[in-house]
């Protein structure tokens, strides 16, 4: 795919996810970023906002158009839910394919994505046809897809680890526990106190204890693994930190495996899973700005349960890079194009 370039549309670049979509964009050998829409924003320079993108990024933000989409090989939404459905069937109707970083093509069932996100979906019949954009699960589908649902990013730490145990059923389906935590830029750009510097500092709290959004997400993925009804426990946590998500996973073994042995064997071909030796520890930081999932499972005192560790920059391998890896499988591009880039540190 040498010299093969792609006209690229981004609604919504003025957020987190936005601009790590732009920064890995603007690196990657085959994009082209033909226009970056905002309607607050329309008429500002995307480098006076972001000055990072200077000498990367020479456009300035333009107001939404179905007309100029309709130029583009691909659009991403960058956007809050719900903003991606409002648009999508014009531009499927024109035949732009699309990755939608937000929640509004994730969830197969109708009912229950209106339930958890409380309103009514404004595409139902583009939810079926889209693919859920976990590569390691869906890479296939994923290649044909018009429309990808990239995942959540606590969905992407959750499922990665859990998968090989899932997969093979060595584990009590009914009884899957994950203790989640990710730092305040998964909460997005917006001005809210809970995440003030004052607020969220120096502070560690649980939220969503009796139901995150991403619950039905993960329990969705998790039973398409197992060809059966999963029971979870998920409990995300805020952490004092900017970036990333470090998921604890427990689950009561139902058979004897080499755990270490299982885990490399599932991921030895992935680019984007790093399985780490046995007894190790993963740290955020190790992929802070990268698109890797780093792993780590343990077996306690050799008893029956599973400890998986799973660490992912939230904004990187949890939305965009994610994106990014999706956009490379569709257009048949090397699948890390432009996502090579090493963690950074400290």
């Amino acid at each position: 795919m040498a010299g093969k370039m792609i006209k690229i549309g981004v609604v919504g670049g003025t957020g987190y996810t936005g601009v790590e979509l732009l920064r890995l964009l603007a690196m990657h050998p085959h994009a082209e970023i033909a226009l970056i829409t905002s309607r607050a924003e329309a008429g500002t320079r995307v480098s006076s906002m972001f000055p990072s993108l200077r000498g990367h990024v020479d456009l300035e933000f333009s107001a939404p158009s179905d007309a100029a989409l309709k130029q583009c090989d691909l659009v991403f939404f960058a956007t809050p839910n719900g903003v991606a459905m409002q648009q999508a069937r014009a531009l499927h109707d024109g035949g732009v394919r699309m990755i939608d970083i937000a929640a509004d093509f994730r969830i197969k069932d109708i009912p229950t994505w209106e339930k958890w996100y409380a309103t009514k979906h404004a595409c139902p019949e583009l939810v079926a046809e889209a693919v859920y954009g976990l590569p390691e699960v869906n890479r296939e589908k994923i290649k044909s897809a018009r429309i990808v649902a990239n995942p959540g990013c606590y969905p992407t730490a959750v499922q990665l680890g859990f998968l090989p145990l899932v997969r093979n059923k060595l584990v009590d389906l009914g009884h899957l526990i994950a203790d989640a935590k990710s730092g305040v830029s998964g909460a997005g750009r917006k001005a809210e106190v809970h995440s003030l510097f004052a607020e969220a500092s120096d502070n560690f709290k649980a939220y969503g204890v009796s139901g995150h959004r991403h619950l039905p997400e993960i329990s969705q993925g998790l039973q398409a693994m197992a060809g059966a009804d999963v029971r979870l426990i998920f409990t995300p946590h805020l952490t004092p930190m900017i970036r990333g998500i470090h998921a604890t996973l427990y689950a009561t073994l139902r058979g004897e495996a080499d755990l270490q042995a299982l885990f490399e064997k599932t991921y030895a071909d992935e680019p984007f899973v790093d399985v780490l030796p046995a007894g190790s520890h993963p740290e955020t930081r190790s992929v802070r700005g990268s698109n890797l999932c780093r792993i780590a499972v343990h077996r306690p005192q050799g008893g029956d349960t599973a400890v998986v560790l799973s660490v992912i920059d939230n904004l990187t391998k949890g939305a965009a890079g994610q994106a990014v890896q999706n956009m490379n499988l569709m257009f048949g591009f090397d699948e890390t194009a432009g996502l090579e880039q090493i963690a950074l540190m400290p």
